[in-house]
């Protein structure tokens, strides 16, 4: 069982397979500099796939692969396929944009994956094209609809609500939970890195989402997939949930259960902290038990909670989202 300084069970690794994006979200990358890592320098997935097995081995229960786009590295489909196999796995789970899921859902299903998170941060094709560098706001509602025939289940729709960007669609996306059966997430803006663009012009605070959804109807609690830092409503009559995750106005550090793994390697025990652990070289020359003992460390370094007013030098492609 892992366990940090501060007695938290961490139980969730999140798995960055690639920097690579087929987007190009201005709130996830720095406007002046733009450039991949190296392939060489970047895991392969077997390297993943001996990261992952000591995880588990040592108490890890739920695996979520990101990105980047993680749809956009050659061989995902089989890579999640090997994880799906390996013991000790709960939960086995994939963030997305959706652009190539309409392709690739009924795959994933099949070799394992159980469930899937969808960005989403308009419905209007030419705000899409805005905000995500891309006209490819009807892939990511086909990607919807494929991911729901396939029966991933929950299918999470994330949101990141940026004042005077998007936030007059808050009620329109929120009505998606009455046709379809979803979980659209309302995600406060929370600049990570570097380079970060708008700070506290584009915050728009849970508490001010919620008031613009009451006018939809009454907003039920209800329990969320997973026990999630969303807290979660129904709306009256509705098909699917709707969640609000409060990122900066009330962070939830006390309970956080998770570790990340960046695309090279970085074992990262806190998403607005500096400090990591590289596991490439490790992966490369050494076995599990070193493996393991690297794991510890990063318990040892994580943060009671986020530093007030730090911004990691990463951006959020580099770390995964």
């Amino acid at each position: 069982m892992l366990r940090d300084s501060f007695g938290r069970h961490i139980t969730y690794l999140r798995v960055s397979v690639t920097d690579r994006c087929n987007l190009r979200c201005f709130y996830c990358s720095a406007k002046d500099t733009f450039s991949w890592l190296p392939p060489e320098e970047i895991l392969s997935y077997e390297e993943f796939l001996k990261i992952i097995r000591v995880a588990l081995d040592l108490g890890v229960e739920k695996i979520r692969l990101t990105g980047g786009e993680p749809l956009v590295r050659k061989g995902l489909v089989a890579f999640v396929s090997e994880v799906a196999r390996l013991p000790g796995l709960r939960d086995l789970s994939l963030t997305t944009n959706g652009v190539l899921l309409a392709e690739t859902a009924a795959e994933l299903k099949k070799a394992g994956l159980k469930r899937v998170n969808i960005s989403l941060d308009t419905l209007r094709p030419e705000r899409y094209a805005t905000l995500c560098g891309k006209p490819y706001l009807h892939r990511v509602l086909q990607g919807i609809e494929a991911a729901l025939k396939a029966g991933l289940s929950p299918v999470k729709i994330n949101t990141v609500v940026l004042k005077g960007y998007n936030d007059d669609e808050i009620e329109a996306l929120a009505l998606l939970s009455l046709e379809m059966p979803v979980e659209v997430r309302f995600i406060e803006f929370m600049p990570v890195g570097e380079g970060a663009p708008w700070e506290d012009k584009a915050f728009l605070p849970a508490a001010e989402i919620k008031r613009r959804l009451e006018a939809l109807g009454e907003l039920k609690p209800v329990s969320s997939y997973g026990g999630g830092p969303a807290k979660t409503y129904v709306l009256p009559k509705a098909r699917g949930k709707i969640g609000l995750i409060t990122a900066m106005s009330e962070h939830f550090c006390h309970r956080c259960n998770r570790l990340r793994i960046t695309p090279e390697g970085k074992l990262r025990p806190c998403l607005f902290s500096d400090q990591e652990i590289d596991l490439k070289p490790i992966v490369r020359q050494a076995g599990e038990e070193e493996l393991k003992r690297a794991f510890s460390q990063a318990l040892a370094i994580k943060p009671s909670s986020r530093l007030v007013n730090h911004q990691p030098k990463r951006l959020m492609r580099r770390i995964g989202g």
